[in-house]
């Protein structure tokens, strides 16, 4: 082989091998992944009422192989809560609790540090009120209407719970309606750190009547 042909053949093997390398992921980039934050082990007797963070933002170097092995739908920062007292908490991110892949290298982490706030929890059964609303079609009439079940069990933060004395549902409209109906309804809890604390479903039932005929016109028709 010539020295011509054998320089070529030098510098095809080069940049082969410089295409392979860089096929391969030597080269490193640096990208930013939104982890979310996880609680585990929360006193049954406190709730949450204040998060400074609910992710947790890490800046990772690495080839890009590393990186599609990366997923943070996947992934979480778990943060245990065991031991947790009432009033507020710092807990210190630490990155070092979350697994990466092989060359990727965590180098930043935003927050650096996640603040809680711990209120204690309460329980109280109140009063379902329905919000019924419209006019029955022509010839029919709104009978009445009751909530199944008339009480509903609400649990969160006690200064939460305990200014309720009732829940209202959500609207039910009997506009045009000519027959009874059922809904199933969710509650109007008015915010705060409340929720309710049942799996029974509530429903709302409304009695539709037709109207009963006037005596008198009935006389005269006959």
């Amino acid at each position: 082989m010539s020295s011509f042909h054998f320089g070529y053949a030098v510098l095809a093997l080069i940049i082969s091998t410089v295409l392979w390398v860089f096929s391969h992921g030597s080269s490193k980039i640096e990208r930013g992944y939104d982890i979310p934050v996880v609680f585990h082990g929360v006193p049954e007797d406190l709730v949450i009422v204040e998060q400074s963070a609910a992710v947790v933002n890490i800046r990772v170097l690495g080839p890009p192989a590393a990186h599609r092995d990366i997923s943070p739908s996947k992934m979480e920062y778990g943060l245990s809560l065991e031991g947790a007292k009432r009033g507020p908490a710092v807990f210190e991110v630490d990155v070092t609790l979350l697994e990466m892949p092989p060359r990727a290298r965590i180098l930043s982490r935003s927050p650096n540090r996640i603040e809680l706030k711990f209120e204690d929890r309460s329980r109280k059964s109140v009063r379902i009120s329905a919000d019924v609303a419209g006019v029955p079609a022509a010839g029919f009439v709104m009978a009445g209407f009751e909530v199944v079940p008339p009480r509903v069990w609400l649990s969160g933060a006690r200064r939460d719970v305990l200014r309720l004395r009732e829940v209202v549902t959500e609207r039910v409209d009997v506009e045009g309606a000519i027959e009874s109906l059922e809904r199933e309804v969710r509650l109007s809890l008015g915010g705060g750190h409340v929720w309710v604390d049942q799996d029974e479903p509530i429903k709302v039932r409304v009695q539709i009547d037709p109207v009963a005929a006037d005596p008198i016109e009935l006389e005269e028709n006959g």
